[in-house]
Parts: structure tokens; C-alpha cells; sequence
């Protein structure tokens, strides 16, 4: 029997054929077919991002006990390289259509990359700008010391 197939297109236009047993796999397109439709628009969601998306609901579309290693080395091969941005925009994808192993994967592996950076390669990796005068970060910095034990470490934002 032939499993039955839908269409996802993302905000670019771009279409991609996939099958429903695959695609359940995200919460928000489970709930569009469950009405009946065979096209999904994904407005929220672009094609680079949606090709990286379908390739993780396939492979994790075959997972077994016997292959869990091999989906785990997919799953750090598959956001290996990819940029602070490029994750942060797949996490408001993932979120957008409720996958939620995808988005502990992503969310996990920003934690990971941010681990011992310190506060001034945070903000600048998560875009946030400090409302303290220099003034005021200097009595913050003398108050609470222990918070910026390891400054030195890693800046680099890879």
C-alpha cells in the first residue's frame, strides 16, 4: 500500500514532497491534514530551513533501538558548522511547527556552544545590549566578582 503523501511549502514558495508518516512528526502539520488538506503552507518557515528540517524528520522517521547511535552522530552532524543566526532562526521554525526532539537538539547544542564564553561574547552572541552605564557595570563587577570569574575565557564565537 502506498503511503500517503503531502506538499510543504515553505515562505519561500518552494514546494517539497514528503510523506504524512514522516511529517506527523511536527505537531502543527499533524493538526493542518487532520482537516483534510494535502498542501502545507509554512509561512513561518524558509527553504533552507525547511530542507534541514524535513532531512532531520526523515532520518528520525527510521529510528529504531538497533540505530539510536547512528541517529545521535546524525543529529551532531546535521547542526555541525551551522551559525549562532542559523540556529536561532531554526529554533522560531521548529518552534512555529512543534517539533519538540528538534528543538531540545537545538536548544542543547546552543547551550553547548555558549558554555564558558564570557558576558561580553554572550551579548554579543545573543544580541543583547547592556543597559548599565559604565559606571554601573564597574559597581556590579566589583559587587558580584564571583560572576565574572573566567572572563578570560574563550571569546572566540564560533
Amino acid at each position: 500500500m502506498a503511503s500517503k503523501k503531502l506538499t510543504l511549502k515553505s515562505s519561500d514558495g518552494d514546494e517539497f514532497e514528503i510523506e504524512e508518516s514522516i511529517a506527523v512528526q511536527s505537531g502543527t502539520i499533524k493538526y493542518i491534514i487532520e482537516d483534510g488538506y494535502t498542501l502545507v503552507p509554512l509561512p513561518n518557515v524558509n527553504t533552507q530551513n525547511l530542507i534541514l528540517i524535513i532531512e532531520y524528520m526523515k532520518k528520525h522517521g527510521e529510528k529504531t533501538d538497533s540505530n539510536e547511535e547512528e541517529i545521535k552522530e546524525f543529529d551532531k552532524q546535521l547542526l555541525k558548522g551551522k551559525s549562532y543566526q542559523n540556529m536561532f532562526e531554526l529554533v522560531t521554525a521548529v518552534k512555529y511547527l512543534d517539533i519538540s526532539d528538534l528543538n531540545d537538539l537545538l536548544c542543547q547544542t546552543i547551550a553547548d556552544r555558549i558554555k564558558n564564553k564570557s558576558l561580553n561574547a554572550m551579548r554579543q552572541i545573543l544580541g543583547v545590549v547592556s543597559d548599565y552605564t559604565p559606571e554601573e557595570e564597574k559597581m556590579h563587577r566589583q559587587e558580584y566578582n564571583w560572576a565574572y570569574e573566567g572572563e578570560d575565557i574563550d571569546e572566540s564565537l564560533d
